[in-house]
Parts: C-alpha cells; sequence; structure tokens
C-alpha cells in the first residue's frame, strides 16, 4: 500500500496498491481550520519524511482577513495578496502515515526582516540526517529573481536557524531554480531543482541536479539535466507537458530512489492556462 498526499489548498491522504497509481481519497489531513490561525485557510506543498519512529510533514500554510469570497479575479485579489505575503513553513507529525497528524502551532521557518528572504519562506524541502538533524532548504522572492536558502535545526521540533545568511545556489549569469529537493546521498547532499531560465539544462522548467558537501556550496551533475518536462506515457505517446515541477523522489528501503512524483500540467505553460493538472509518478530506470 502506498499513501499519497495530494497538493491543494487542503492536504488530504489518498492510497493506491502501486506507487504510480491510481489513488483513492481517504481523508483531509491539514484541513482549512480557524482563519485567526496562522495556516487556517491554506495548507499546501507537502513533503513528509521519517526521523526515527515519526514521521514529519513539511508543509507551506497561510491565512487572510475577512469572509471567504467567491472565486472571481475582481473581488478576490487582496485576499490573494494577503493570503501569498503571509505564507509560512510549518510542520505536522505522527507516529503513522495513517495518522492522526498534530501540527505544531506555530510556523517552524519564517521571513527575515530586512534580509534578503524578508518576503516570504515556502516551498520546503528537508533533509533528514540520521543523527536526528534536519537541514531545511527553501525558497523567496527577491528583486533579482528567485532565490533558495537553507536552515538547520539540531532536532525537528526546532528552532531553526539559518546554515548560511545568504542565499545557496547563485548564478553569475542570471540563472536561478525554485522547487527544490534534495537528499543525502551516502557522503554528500543533492538535490533536484526547476530551472526556471533553462540556462543550466537547456530547457526551461526541465529538472536540474546538483551535488555539495556542505549544503551550502553547490555545483551542478554531469549532466544537469535530471528529468525533461517531455515525458512517454505507459502507451507510448510522447508529450510536453506544461507545467511538471514540485518534484520529490520516492525512495525503497535499501535507499535506492524509485519513483519520481511532481506537480502536473497540460497546456502551454503556467498552471492558470492550463485545462487539467494532475499528480504525476514517474518509475525510474
Amino acid at each position: 500500500m502506498f499513501i499519497g498526499y495530494v497538493l491543494s489548498s487542503e492536504i488530504v491522504r489518498a492510497v493506491s496498491d502501486t506507487p504510480y497509481g491510481p489513488y483513492r481519497f481517504l481523508e483531509k489531513v491539514i484541513p482549512n481550520s480557524d482563519p485567526k490561525a496562522w495556516d487556517g485557510r491554506m495548507a499546501h506543498n507537502p513533503s513528509i519524511h521519517k526521523c526515527g519512529d515519526t514521521y514529519l510533514l513539511y508543509y507551506i500554510g497561510s491565512s487572510f482577513s475577512g469572509p471567504l469570497r467567491p472565486d472571481s479575479p475582481d473581488c478576490c485579489q487582496a485576499q490573494r495578496d494577503e493570503s501569498y505575503a503571509n505564507i509560512r513553513i510549518g510542520l505536522a507529525t505522527s507516529r503513522s502515515l495513517d495518522g492522526p497528524w498534530k501540527a505544531m502551532d506555530r510556523p517552524i521557518l519564517e521571513p527575515r526582516p530586512d534580509k534578503w528572504d524578508s518576503q516570504i519562506v515556502t516551498n520546503p524541502a528537508p533533509c533528514i540526517r540520521d543523527d536526528g538533524r534536519v537541514v531545511l532548504f527553501y525558497r523567496s522572492n527577491t528583486p533579482d529573481g528567485l532565490r533558495i536558502g537553507v536552515a538547520a535545526a539540531d532536532t525537528f521540533e526546532g528552532p531553526y536557524y539559518r546554515l548560511s545568511d545568504e542565499p545557496v545556489l547563485r548564478f553569475e549569469n542570471g540563472d536561478f531554480v525554485e522547487d527544490p529537493f534534495v537528499w543525502w546521498e551516502k557522503d554528500h547532499y543533492e538535490m533536484l531543482a526547476k530551472d526556471m531560465l533553462g540556462g543550466i539544462t537547456g530547457e526551461v522548467h526541465a529538472g536540474a541536479h546538483f551535488r555539495s558537501d556542505d549544503a551550502i556550496h553547490w555545483t551542478p551533475m554531469e549532466p544537469p539535466k535530471a528529468y525533461s518536462r517531455t515525458i512517454t506515457f505507459e502507451n507510448g505517446e510522447t508529450t510536453q507537458l506544461g507545467c511538471l515541477e514540485r518534484a520529490q523522489l520516492l525512495f525503497d528501503q535499501q535507499g535506492r530512489p524509485i519513483c519520481l512524483f511532481a506537480a502536473a500540467a497540460d497546456g502551454p505553460g503556467g498552471f492558470n492556462r492550463a485545462l487539467n493538472t494532475w499528480n504525476i509518478a514517474i518509475p525510474l530506470r
């Protein structure tokens, strides 16, 4: 049995007999709640890892003031802007993937005033070390583009502190990445991230592959391109997806990656221009 946690405004749990689906809905894990709570009206971007006998569900949450309004661009833009500005990173824990999950009362990572990451902290990418330490990568926005930061904690409960005061993965030619996924590979870190401009991999929004010894200084792997938005389905049909992002790996009990999960969309690119969006599972050779 495989448990899936779905990207949505509420984090839900689904189940399948294989990692590739089809999945069927089971329950809401982190639903919308009290709008006064920091995550009362949005829980999104789940990433689940295990530390000892505890499962860790990292996610982003937010809320906004006022009553819920009809979903139209004219009446909701102010609430959308408020919700986006309030995005923080949270953590829920459980001894079982079946739950129950207990979310921490406060965010584990927040923006820092007057720093490069003063706007938002989003898209958590935790790497859980064998000794229980957590290295947590995240994204923030700057006038020069999206940037990746790194924090750490001695235990998953925190407190989380910045491992580097400045962003990591800075490129001289102006390239930048987002949606990191990081894991420890025997004696070094490895990362997948979305190549926003295409200068790293040669394809806009393809997956770039990096390595690091210290989680701060990163170099591209050879080749630097880990995956493409052009995929082949089981029926032999090949297509270029409009979106393939938030990539995360599923590892087997021997620590080998066996499946890449991502948020997908058809269309020319951009979820707001897609006819269909879904979570995709791509088996690895």
